[in-house]
């Protein structure tokens, strides 16, 4: 198979172990393969319609034809208004098993709510859940597969947990002898890189590599950066398959047609998610349980009290934080507070707590939702914000220029 220019300079670099490069955009005629060295090929990327793996069946249906399938799906997971189980089955793929991420194949579940195995009732095929004590497929589940694939849209941060699946996914895959095809999809976050890097104390399921929390990359690009800095257990690399995507860069805009998780409803929400999630780690309420959930903080000790909200009981969120309770806080809904990632949010709600002590959750959730016991400290002692990003360095410019190496679209820089 002749493998693009700018896919071969990839494959290069991973097998040389990772050095720095300016990469031409990837093409889009075959998916990014493991393959033999060639020269860098500098191109224009050429102005082409969005279209995503899913979409481009001409690139995977061929490499799937006789084998066995298991699709590592969720609602996200369509190809139009159809979903890619029922595509796959009517194009003749002998698909096997579905296994289920966080919030389940339909993407109805609480977060953190442990997800039962099922069986759709369309196809027949058993659900696996990969949330809860079974987070990697185990060798019997995959033991009559070929193929483990990997179609899943993914909102660009480390705690998000699709990432953390596809990690185990491509471990299992690894381990196991089994191919991995991702079909790749848009990174509405992609446009930027910011946050802290991962230390390997915090390492948990909500962070699993060293990298930021904002860390610019597509699923796609996230697999091979894995793969090629041999995160997976044993330092395996998967036999792994991108489907790259057409027309996309990495400042190209993307409103996702489906929510991704149910209190991610819209575009506003998946902005400010990045800088709201920390405040899972504190008693400060992200508007779970109300028509704006990342879009509203609250807490009953903020002592500002000109705007207020009271979570209750809601599809997604069935017991919220402060659930009944009065929060006072702000409302981020204006489209100006969309901001990329920042720490104002969370200094502004620490240090107008009435209850400084009962601020961060004694679990060091927050911590590993940081990947680092240091930002609690640093707001703690009442740093700014341009002293905490300031000590993020030198770890934040060396994941950036690792990151270069894996990029398969135009940067945004």
């Amino acid at each position: 198979m002749i493998q693009p220019f700018s896919l071969l300079l990839t494959s290069l670099l991973l097998s040389l172990g990772g050095c720095s490069t300016n990469q031409a955009p990837a093409t889009s005629q075959e998916p990014a393969q493991m393959a033999a060295p060639a020269p860098e090929l500098v191109s224009e990327p050429v102005a082409e319609p969005l279209k995503t793996g899913a979409e481009r069946m001409e690139l995977y249906l061929p490499k799937l034809q006789g084998k066995r399938v298991g699709l590592v799906v969720n609602q996200t997971s369509t190809i139009g208004n159809t979903h890619l189980v029922d595509t796959l089955i009517s194009r003749g793929v002998d698909v096997n098993i579905i296994f289920a991420p966080e919030h389940g194949f339909r993407g109805e579940a609480d977060a953190g709510a442990h997800i039962k195995d099922a069986k759709d009732p369309k196809t027949g095929l058993p659900i696996i859940s990969l949330y809860g004590t079974n987070k990697k497929p185990l060798p019997e589940q995959i033991k009559n597969l070929d193929v483990l694939l990997f179609d899943i849209q993914d909102v660009g941060t480390r705690f998000y947990t699709y990432i953390s699946t596809m990690h185990y996914v491509m471990e299992a895959a690894a381990e196991n002898g089994k191919e991995v095809f991702i079909l790749d999809r848009p990174n509405p976050n992609g446009h930027y890189v910011a946050g802290p890097v991962l230390e390997k104390e915090q390492k948990s399921f909500v962070g699993m590599h060293p990298i930021p929390i904002v860390h610019g990359l597509t699923v796609g690009e996230l697999a091979m950066m894995i793969n090629g800095e041999k995160w997976l257990e044993g330092q395996r690399q998967a036999n792994l398959t991108v489907v790259p995507m057409t027309g996309y860069t990495h400042n190209t805009a993307y409103d996702l047609p489906v929510k991704p998780s149910p209190n991610l409803p819209n575009a506003q929400a998946i902005a400010l998610y990045p800088s709201l999630c920390l405040f899972e780690g504190t008693n400060v309420s992200v508007g779970r349980g109300t028509d704006a959930p990342f879009q509203l903080i609250g807490s009953p000790n903020y002592t500002n009290k000109d705007f207020s909200f009271t979570p209750q009981s809601t599809p997604g969120a069935s017991s919220p934080p402060h659930k009944g309770v009065t929060c006072y806080g702000m409302d981020l809904r204006a489209p100006a507070d969309a901001q990329p990632f920042t720490l104002a949010y969370l200094l502004e709600m620490y240090q107008n707590s009435s209850d400084k002590e009962k601020f961060f959750n004694s679990n060091n959730f927050f911590d590993r939702l940081a990947g680092t016991s240091k930002l609690q400290q640093q707001i703690k002692a009442g740093k700014t914000e341009a002293e905490i990003v300031a000590s993020w360095e030198p770890a934040l410019s060396k994941y950036k220029t690792s990151r270069k190496q894996y990029l398969l679209y135009p940067d945004f820089n």
